[in-house]
């Protein structure tokens, strides 16, 4: 069960040329292209003549051709030309999706197109300053549901053992997790004192000793997270964390359900430290993945056994409170949207 009336990220502006891609949505196959004038197009993968993928046709100007009988469709899915006849038959046509190009992403939204709204795709603004260096890997393919995925990036607990050899300290174990709720949004801060850093971020900022820590999580329904991490001097840390003093970086997590099993899992890092350091931009951009390869792994089992023993029994721990928080607020949302309420159903 799905949120429509939202955007999602489909792909990053890199893959998407004259070349139709294929992706699976929400449970929906669509095909994406840039048209002519370099303009991304988002239509229903299906021909409305005899079913085959457009997404095995060719993109020809602006219009998308079947490669079966050469139907022509253009940006909002209107049929405009079937060969060897004069007229196009009443009804030609396949859907087409709103789509937004921004933070080096294409959004797409996969419900109502009235409802579509702009200013409702997270402003993560890091992704495109010019202060901050920004490491954009290609998408995970996850066999898990998205909303593992979700909860995953919102336990920061896990990371001391799934990811004790590089972003993980048994330290944090020692200060509490504070769980607020937001309009729209759920927060998770945890602060970590005088302790030593993870070793991914002891080499990031030169470290010497004990520092400051913090990991603050938010999630907007239905999958858009972002995992802040920063190191200071002790002492420092609140202030640092102001005035981009110290190592900050921010893991931007967008996973996007293909089916209620698998995921396309979009995600960035960036930084304000470190800019023009290509050490920096290996340790994020290769070094940053083979952290989140190790989620992966955690992830597809969790599914496997979920489907292998559906219902068993489930108990849940102190640090589950944001995960389930969030949760809770999709639910809601996903309620009212199947109600007829609000705009991104809630």
């Amino acid at each position: 069960m799905f949120l429509k009336n939202s955007w999602y990220v489909a792909a990053w502006s890199r893959e998407l040329g004259d070349t139709p891609l294929a992706r699976t949505l929400l449970d929906q196959p669509v095909v994406m292209y840039r048209a002519g004038n370099g303009a991304v197009v988002a239509l229903e993968d299906r021909c409305c003549h005899r079913h085959l993928p457009l997404s095995m046709g060719a993109v020809v100007g602006d219009d998308l051709q079947c490669g079966y009988h050469g139907l022509k469709f253009d940006a909002s899915g209107v049929c405009v030309e079937v060969p060897g006849q004069s007229s196009v038959p009443p009804g030609a046509m396949v859907r087409s999706y709103p789509v937004v190009e921004k933070f080096h992403w294409v959004w797409i939204w996969m419900g109502d197109p009235d409802k579509a709204d702009e200013a409702l795709i997270p402003d993560w603004w890091w992704a495109d300053h010019p202060d901050w260096a920004s490491a954009r890997p290609g998408p995970l393919y996850i066999k898990c549901n998205y909303r593992l995925i979700a909860d995953n990036v919102m336990d920061v607990s896990h990371l001391n053992y799934v990811h004790k050899s590089s972003i993980g300290s048994l330290a944090t174990h020692e200060f509490p997790v504070v769980t607020e709720r937001e309009d729209g949004k759920i927060r998770m801060t945890r602060w970590i004192y005088d302790r030593p850093p993870p070793p991914m971020y002891r080499k990031a900022g030169n470290f010497a000793g004990n520092v400051d820590r913090w990991q603050i999580a938010e999630h907007i329904p239905p999958c858009f997270s972002t995992n802040e991490a920063g190191c200071a001097e002790i002492g420092h840390g609140h202030e640092d964390r102001e005035t981009g003093g110290g190592m900050k970086i921010f893991a931007l997590s967008a996973p996007t359900p293909e089916t209620g099993r698998t995921t396309h899992y979009f995600f960035a890092f960036v930084r304000c430290f470190g800019l023009d350091d290509p050490e920096l931009d290996q340790m994020f951009q290769v070094g940053m993945v083979d952290v989140f390869r190790e989620d992966v792994a955690i992830l597809e089992a969790q599914q496997a056994m979920m489907e292998f023993k559906p219902g068993a029994n489930q108990i849940d721990i102190n640090v589950d409170a944001a995960p389930i928080a969030a949760r809770q607020m999709l639910d809601g949302m996903i309620a009212a949207e199947q109600a007829g309420r609000g705009n991104r159903g809630g």
